[in-house]
């Protein structure tokens, strides 16, 4: 090997030690300083007045199956305010075609799951976590929240809240069995990098913001 390629070899491996590095450090940032406010039983669950619903598709990629990860949620959100640890759910997802309604689909199966549609208030332009987040503050005016999603998607969902200053705790819906949720968990590591980015670099806002709603 000549000395020019074996340059070129040990810099290409110094990047990759480098991206991973980052990688890790970004996980390792967003866990700890989180982990404290993520709740695995409803009873320890600190009461608020809204709980936020992070929104996914009622359906699998390929349309075929029901998605255990919003059947999950559902459940979740609803034994939360059954349980009287919230009072109003604001549930906030994608809509950006008609044929594609994630707030509507969740207000349907929260309805089927005994909440009041009057508890139940839709934010239809969440397209992504930071949007769903910073939205339910200078939108719908919350600054205290319960997140309700995955364990592995309430702490960047939690980091940022505590960037924009709201105080938030987060309540795990029940674990996805690992053939599904494999992939959801390794796109989440690569999430908590951008996040980073978009709040401490790139300065990322919502796609939409608005005039208030009241939530």
């Amino acid at each position: 090997m000549t000395s020019s390629r074996r340059r070129a070899v040990i810099a290409g491996l110094t990047g990759l030690a480098g991206l991973f590095a980052g990688v890790w450090l970004c996980n390792i940032w967003i866990v700890s300083t989180t982990e404290s406010r993520v709740y695995e039983e409803l009873s320890a669950v600190p009461s608020r007045e809204v709980g936020l619903v992070l929104g996914t598709s009622r359906k699998t990629p390929d349309r075929r199956w029901s998605n255990p990860h919003f059947a999950h949620r559902i459940e979740a959100a609803a034994a939360l305010y059954k349980a009287g640890k919230v009072k109003r759910l604001l549930v906030s997802g994608d809509n950006h075609v008609p044929e594609y309604d994630e707030p509507s689909d969740m207000r349907d199966a929260l309805v089927a799951a005994g909440v009041p549609s009057g508890a139940i208030v839709l934010d239809h332009a969440g397209f992504r976590t930071l949007d769903s987040v910073v939205r339910a503050k200078q939108v719908f005016g919350q600054t205290r929240l319960t997140i309700v999603s995955e364990a592995f998607h309430n702490y960047r969902a939690l980091f940022i809240c505590r960037h924009y200053g709201i105080d938030a705790v987060a309540f795990n819906a029940s674990p996805v069995s690992l053939r599904v949720s494999t992939w959801p968990t390794v796109r989440e590591w690569l999430a908590r990098v951008k996040v980073v980015l978009d709040l401490y670099v790139l300065r990322t806002g919502p796609r939409f913001l608005g005039e208030p709603i009241k939530a």
